[in-house]
Formats: structure tokens, sequence, C-alpha cells
């Protein structure tokens, strides 16, 4: 087991160096841009293997445990380790990081976005599932923040030399932020370590370790620091800015993995560090960061539907990134709360916004390459009445995903918004019930907007902007009308690759929401735990 870890983190880096490398006589092909992005979908498929083995061979009789786990001296004079491991937390992760990377390499082999060489390519999408990966299996203050910031670069480059319009601005301004949120993340993480004499997570999460030397002031500074980093990540609002635009500009596979894996990266982060390692400075910051996930719940949901408004000449692609904002704003109130209820749901909820967001950016990426636009007014003038007619399963799978995407009972993305606001119903003891039930309630009328905006959204582009639309559709098998009553031509349904590399995440949205013992019997001993003191 603790060579399948160390496989699942390894392997993307040494298939990063690969790509790089030339490729063999015999594996060359016709095409070697072709070979490389085969070397990328084998090498994701690889790891994506070893993570399922990791997972199959987890013992899940006791998820709290840490497992697989692998504890070499590297700084000595610093007690720095290479520390790695995972429990009933970070496993749903490694999979889900493994599942989408793998996704993403296999569009990408049949669609690969414009820019620069393939080899480019794969190695930045290798070292980015490499750097994402290690940050959910180590358990060293310092290789956290080395994998944390390894994600960084490659994202960068692959919006700037692969994105779209706008995209360097973009680039720049995702990197400066994450960046100056990073060095202060950083001073928060250099105080624990010198406070406690050690940057050993597993130590530092009991009560009888380390964290006791940590004083109430410590805890405080510590939170600060390591929260503003996080929640630029995560994104809490008003820290989220840089998102619309970097989903906006990114290609296809960037947002797909920037809204399903790395906004994670930010969260884990709060539950395995400022959760156990500084409960007292987290209890003193837990209102003003509900508050603030609360805010965001509304800012993103009433900002999508400004978006989605008619003649607002609002991007799809922005419109999702918006509702990111929100349904991250979900997941944070669920770690303010502090109980195991709201932090079960915050880890619920990550996982199922990766399956359902990175599922919707995979749609609209596609849209936008059968229609040269994500333009919701363009959308909705060209497409008539509407993708239901012109790629009924296209459309049927964006307004499956749209719906997942609200929170409908019954699918995965239901379970986790629930419980959030379970614990902000209930909060843990010391916090203010009131000030987190009017958070709850505020969280629920966006529950209303989320809704709101989604199911416009699909009756804008899945069946049309205006019911007059519909009187001027032509007769069968001529395509439908467009807003000037022209037959529309037919778009492309949806291609065998596309099946391929979008059906898992709409099973396990479909799997995630009917059984949802299989992921909270996962986390929750592991959040007793650490909400325990690692009792």
């Amino acid at each position: 087991m603790q060579y399948l870890l160390a496989a699942v983190v390894v392997l993307p880096l040494l298939g990063a160096v690969g790509a790089l490398l030339p490729a063999p006589p015999g594996l060359r092909g016709r095409d070697p841009g072709q070979a490389v992005l085969r070397h990328g979908v084998t090498v994701t498929g690889v790891v994506l293997a070893a993570a399922l083995a990791l997972a199959a061979g987890f013992d899940h009789d006791h998820p709290a445990r840490m497992q697989a786990t692998t504890d070499i001296s590297w700084i000595p004079a610093l007690d720095i380790r290479i520390h790695l491991g995972i429990d009933g937390i970070s496993l749903p992760l490694v999979v889900l990081t493994a599942l989408l990377t793998f996704l993403c390499a296999l569009y990408s082999y049949f669609h690969l976005p414009k820019g620069p060489s393939p080899k480019a390519f794969v190695a930045l999408l290798l070292t980015l599932e490499a750097g994402t990966l290690a940050s959910f299996a180590v358990l060293d203050l310092m290789l956290f923040f080395l994998a944390f910031e390894t994600v960084l670069i490659p994202m960068y480059f692959l919006i700037a030399r692969w994105g779209g319009a706008g995209k360097q601005a973009a680039a720049w301004k995702f990197i400066l932020y994450t960046l100056l949120g990073s060095v202060v993340m950083l001073l928060g993480l250099l105080l624990i370590g010198v406070k406690s004499g050690t940057f050993d997570m597993v130590a530092l999460a009991t009560d009888n370790g380390p964290k006791a030397q940590l004083s109430h002031t410590v805890q405080i500074l510590a939170v600060l620091a390591i929260g503003i980093g996080l929640a630029v990540k995560s994104p809490l609002w008003p820290l989220h800015s840089w998102l619309p635009d970097a989903h906006t500009a990114a290609p296809t596979v960037g947002s797909v993995l920037l809204a399903g894996v790395l906004l994670k990266m930010g969260t884990y982060g709060f539950v395995r560090i400022a959760l156990p390692i500084t409960p007292e400075g987290m209890q003193t910051f837990a209102p003003y960061l509900a508050a603030l996930a609360a805010i965001g719940i509304i800012y993103g949901s009433l900002a999508c539907l400004a978006l989605v408004r008619k003649g607002a000449g609002g991007d799809l692609k922005r419109l999702i990134a918006y509702s990111s904002v929100g349904h991250m704003g979900f997941v944070l109130l669920g770690i303010a709360s502090m109980t195991p209820t709201g932090v079960n749901g915050a880890l619920f909820a990550n996982i199922a916004h990766g399956l359902i967001t990175g599922l919707l950016f995979f749609l609209v990426g596609a849209l936008k390459d059968r229609t040269g636009s994500t333009d919701l007014d363009a959308l909705a003038g060209s497409t008539g009445a509407a993708l239901y007619g012109r790629a009924p399963r296209f459309g049927g799978l964006l307004a499956f995903a749209a719906v997942a995407s609200l929170g409908i009972p019954g699918l995965a993305g239901f379970w986790g918004e629930m419980l959030a606001m379970f614990g902000a119903f209930r909060p843990a003891a010391g916090l203010s019930r009131p000030a987190f039930l009017t958070f709850m309630a505020l969280a629920g009328l966006g529950t209303l907007l989320t809704a709101a905006y989604l199911l416009l959204v699909v009756r804008r582009v899945c069946m049309g902007g205006t019911p007059a639309l519909a009187e001027a559709a032509p007769a069968a098998g001529e395509g439908t009308a467009t807003a000037a009553g022209a037959p529309a031509p037919v778009l492309p349904d949806l291609a065998r690759y596309e099946y391929a590399a979008w059906t898992p995440l709409a099973a396990l949205t479909v799997l995630a929401g009917l059984w949802p013992a299989a992921l909270l019997g996962l986390t929750d001993p592991a959040v007793q735990q650490l909400l325990g003191g690692g009792k």
C-alpha cells in the first residue's frame, strides 16, 4: 500500500519528464503529437488504476487511521520529513484527482486545445496532477506548502498558452493572487513549526502532542496567515476575483481541473491543518469565515442571475465560474461550523462539486467548439428551440448537469449542501448560534437563487430564447429555426470519446446522490477523530 501511494504521487512527475524526451522509435507512430498525447493518456490511466487499487486495499473498517504511510527523514535540522499517508478524508480526493486528470488527458487526445507543442501540454498536465495528488497525500506542513505551490506554474502556462481571449491577463491575475496568498500562508506554517518544534501534521493534530505548545495568540496568528492563503484558493469572497477570469480564459481541461481539483486544495487545508492543529484560533475566526461564506453564496448566485439575464451578454463559462463561488461557499460554511455534521457536509460537497462542475465545464467547452461562442445571448439566439432538437443527447446531458448543480435530491449536489446547513443550524460550542442561524438562512436563500439561474440557463440554451422561436421551426429534418426564422444547422451530438470522458462523471453523480453512505462512511470517523484531538 505504501508503494502504491508513493507511485500515485511520483508517476505523474516521471511521466512529465518522459513527455519531454524523444519518443522511442517503436512508439513514435506517424504523428509525434498524437504519440505524446497517447503517452499522457497512458500515464494518467496507470495513475488512476493505482489510485483505485489504493482505494480497494484501503482498510474501510478503520478510515480514521493513516494508511499506506511512508515516513523518511528529509531535512533533519528542521525536522522536515517525507511523510505520506491517506485516511478517509484524503482518499476520495486522491481518487477524484486521478479520475479527472485521466478524463482530461483522454479528452485532449481527441480534442487538443490550440496552442504550442503537445509535449509541453502533456508535461504541464502531468506536473499539475503530481502537485495536486501530493497536496492530498503529504503529512508534513512544508511538503504540503511545496505541493500546494507546484500546481501554480503548470496552471499558469495552461491558461496563458492554451487559453482563449484575455488569457494573458487572466493568467497573471491567477498567479499573482495565489502567490501572494501562499507567501502569507508560508509565514503561518513556519510559525506553527517553530513554536511546536515539528512540521508533522499527524503529531500536531493530537491534543497531547506538540500542539499543546501553541498558545492562543500563536494559534490566532497562524490561522489568520494560513487562512488567507487557503481562502484565496478556495475561493472565498472577496478573494475570489481571479477565478471568473481564469475560468473564462482557460482551455476546457484547464477549467475542469481548476474547478474540480485545485479549488479543493484550499478547503482541504482548512480541514487538515486549521481545524485540528489550531482549534482555538479557528474558533475565533469561524464566525467571520461563515459570514464571508454566506455572502459568497448570495453574491455568486446574484452574479449568475445577472449574467443569465436576456441582453446582458453573459458568458456561460463565466457563469459557471461564479456558481463555483457560491457552491464553495457551502463548503466553507460547513467547515466554519466546526461540527462533524458540517465538516462531513463540506467534504461531501467538495467531491460533488468536482464531479458536477467538471462535467459542466466539459460540456460548455464542447458547446463552444460546436457553436463558436459561449455568449448566452448568442447561444439562445442561434439555437432557437433548441439543443434538445439539434443535439438531444448533448442537450439532455447539459440539462442533467445543471439540475445536479442546483442540488436536487437524489443527486450528489444535494447532500453536501444540506449537511453544511445542518452544521450551521447547530454549530460547535462557543460559537454564536443566532449568527450561524442567520448564515444558514442566507445559504438557504442561495439554494433558491441557484435553482433560478440554472433553470434559466437550461431554458435559454436547451429550450430556446423565447416561445416565439418555436413557432418558426421548420419541418422535421430541416433543423431548428434561428431567431431570424432561417433553419439552423444541426449540431453534432455526443461523440464516442465524449461519451467515454463524461459518462463516469454523470454516473458517479447519480451514485453519490443515491448512496451517500459510501462517502460519508469514509469521512465521518476521520472527521470525528480530527475534531476530537486525535481521539
